[in-house]
C-alpha cells in the first residue's frame, strides 16, 4: 500500500514523509519543485501541480491513501482524480478556523471548500484542523528580529495557543496508517496558552538573544502587517489578535489523545527554529 503526501516539501508535509519513512511505510511525494526536494532518500518524488490537476491521476495511480494539502480552486478535481485512480483515504490538511462561519473569515471559507470536496467523494476521510502554527511567528517577527533585534506588534496580552508544526504532522499520520479515524475532523492546538509578551520571553530564554519587544497601536500594527500581507490576511490576523486579550486561550488534549504523544511546547519549537532567528550576518566591506 502506498501512501502519497502532496505539499511534500512544505513545514508539514516534510514531517509527514519523513514520520511515514521511520515507520516503514511505502511512500510517493508530489511537489512543483522536485528537483528542491531534499526528502529523505528512497522516497519517489513526482513532479505536480494541485493548482493544474490535468495528469494527476496518472500520478495517483497505485496510491491507496493520499494526504492532501489544501488548494481549494481545484480541490474537486483533484479528489475526483485520486478516487479515479483508486485512493481509498484521504486525510486533508485543514485548519480550525472553519468552525468560523463568518462571511469575512477569507481562512475558514478557503479550507471549507477543500473539506466540502473530500466529504463529497466516495472514500474515508479525516480532516486535521490546526489552530495557530507557530510557524506563523516566524512571519511576523523573523525579519526584525533578524535585522533589528527587536518584535514591534500590537496586542502585546494576545494569547494563542501555538501549535508546533510536527505535530499537526504525527495526528495526521496516525490517521493515514490507522483505521478508526473515518469522518473525524480533529481541532488541535498546541499545549500551553501564551500572550505574544511569553512568546517572545521563551524566544529570548532559548535563543539567549535579548530581543526587545516594542508594542505598536492597532493602526500601526495594521500597517505594519499590510507590508507583507494581503488584505484579507490582515483583517483576519488583526481580528484574532483583537480577540485573544483578555483571556486564555482554548487548549485542547487533541494530538496527545490521537498519537500518545502530548503535544509540543512553544520552547521546543523554538529550540527546532533556532537558526531561523540568528542575526542576519552583517554584510563585508
Amino acid at each position: 500500500m502506498t501512501i502519497m503526501v502532496t505539499g511534500a516539501t512544505g513545514s508539514v508535509g516534510r514531517h509527514v514523509v519523513a514520520e511515514l519513512v521511520a515507520a516503514g511505510e511505502s511512500v510517493s511525494a508530489l511537489t512543483r519543485t522536485p528537483e528542491e526536494a531534499s526528502l529523505p532518500e528512497g522516497v519517489p518524488v513526482f513532479a505536480g501541480d494541485l493548482a493544474k490537476p490535468d495528469g494527476l491521476e496518472r500520478v495517483f495511480a497505485g496510491v491507496r491513501r493520499l494526504y492532501l494539502f489544501p488548494v481549494p480552486e481545484t480541490a474537486r478535481e483533484v479528489v475526483a482524480a485520486a478516487v479515479r485512480a483508486g485512493v481509498e483515504r484521504i486525510v486533508v490538511l485543514s485548519s480550525s478556523s472553519v468552525l468560523d462561519e463568518r462571511p469575512d473569515n477569507h481562512s475558514g471559507q478557503y479550507h471549507r471548500a477543500v473539506e466540502r470536496a473530500v466529504e463529497a467523494a466516495d472514500v474515508e476521510w479525516t480532516f486535521v484542523r490546526g489552530g495557530e502554527f507557530a510557524t506563523n511567528v516566524l512571519l511576523r517577527w523573523g525579519h526584525s528580529i533578524r535585522t533589528e533585534n527587536v518584535v514591534r506588534a500590537p496586542y502585546a496580552t494576545a494569547a494563542r495557543a501555538l501549535l508546533h508544526e510536527a505535530d499537526v504532522a504525527a495526528v495526521a499520520v496516525a490517521a493515514l496508517r490507522f483505521d478508526g479515524h473515518h469522518g473525524k475532523a480533529y481541532e488541535l492546538t498546541g499545549p500551553e496558552s501564551l500572550t505574544q509578551l511569553q512568546q517572545l520571553n521563551t524566544i529570548n530564554e532559548v535563543t539567549r538573544l535579548g530581543i526587545r519587544f516594542e508594542e505598536l497601536s492597532p493602526e500601526e500594527g495594521r500597517a505594519q502587517f499590510s507590508r507583507f500581507m494581503p488584505p484579507p490576511v490582515v483583517d483576519m490576523v488583526m481580528k484574532y489578535l483583537a480577540e485573544a486579550v483578555g483571556g486564555p486561550a482554548a487548549v485542547l488534549p487533541t494530538v496527545q489523545e490521537v498519537t500518545g504523544a502530548p503535544a509540543r511546547t512553544f520552547g521546543t519549537w523554538v529550540a527546532d527554529h533556532a537558526s531561523e532567528f540568528a542575526p542576519d550576518p552583517v554584510p563585508a566591506r
